[in-house]
């Protein structure tokens, strides 16, 4: 493991060249990667008087970014669960992990396995090796526990960054546990991350509840790095491989999103 630093900013790396997280020293709060910025669009799911409360879940500790937004500025009741016994003291000598959460050494599916059912509202999945080659739990099973944890309306966000990845056939796994009118993917990073959210029994406001929405968001925490009203563009609906690949795919908050309703 190592840490680097450059123009302001603390990053971990397993072994590699690869950026497992990032923290700005001086502004630890504030969230740095691009991708984990988008992890946080789940947000944009939820009304926005549930935006506190709930309890958020982290699979995959990386640099604790998440962990910082949901146990600090949100104020959020976080757990983190994480196999690497040195990422966590990684964490907590560089990467200031909030005291206030909740850190589980082990394993995630383990985790899962005895987690209550219906007790998580965000649940964020980053599971990479030290290769950041392919998602370490990336199977129906697998997300069909995490859904079980849900509560009704509690949300997903999971990073299907991978050189050797299949992106299709990981989506349409989540869709095949979650349902496919409850999965939505936003627009790849320049660097290849592609997030996904899915929720369990979300419905879908129009977009003008969605837009006041994103401005509440971007009110709140716009300052740290969440550009709502951007993710509001690059959100999409799945659509099954077997659509026709050229069709333009329908924005969230479109009367043609499943599940959804008519703006």
């Amino acid at each position: 493991m190592t840490i680097s630093e450059h123009a302001g900013v603390r990053y971990l790396h397993l072994g590699t060249i690869w950026i497992q997280g990032a923290m700005r020293i001086k502004k630890p709060q504030q969230v740095e990667l691009d991708y984990i910025q988008r992890m946080l669009a789940s947000l944009l799911w939820l009304p926005t008087e549930a935006l506190q409360g709930g309890q958020a879940v982290q699979l995959g500790l990386g640099a604790g970014a998440l962990t910082r937004f949901t146990a600090g500025s949100l104020n959020t009741p976080t757990t983190v669960v994480e196999i690497n016994p040195d990422v966590v003291q990684a964490n907590t000598l560089f990467f200031a992990l909030p005291p206030s959460a909740e850190v589980v050494l082990g394993d995630a599916a383990d985790w899962l396995a005895q987690a209550e059912p219906g007790s998580v509202r965000l649940l964020h999945v980053d599971l990479y090796d030290h290769e950041a080659a392919a998602p370490v739990l990336d199977d129906v099973d697998f997300y069909a526990a995490c859904r079980a944890t849900l509560e009704a309306g509690g949300l997903m966000s999971v990073n299907l960054f991978g050189r050797d990845a299949s992106f299709e056939r990981s989506i349409a796994r989540i869709a095949q546990a979650f349902g496919a009118d409850q999965v939505w993917s936003l627009r790849p990073t320049r660097e290849g991350n592609t997030v996904v959210v899915a929720g369990r029994g979300v419905v879908v406001p129009e977009r003008e509840a969605l837009t006041l929405r994103a401005a509440a968001i971007e009110d709140r925490w716009g300052a740290l790095g969440l550009p709502a009203r951007k993710w509001l563009r690059m959100v999409r609906p799945y659509v099954e491989t077997t659509a026709d690949p050229g069709a333009t795919l329908p924005r969230i908050g479109r009367n043609s999103i499943p599940g959804g309703e008519a703006p």
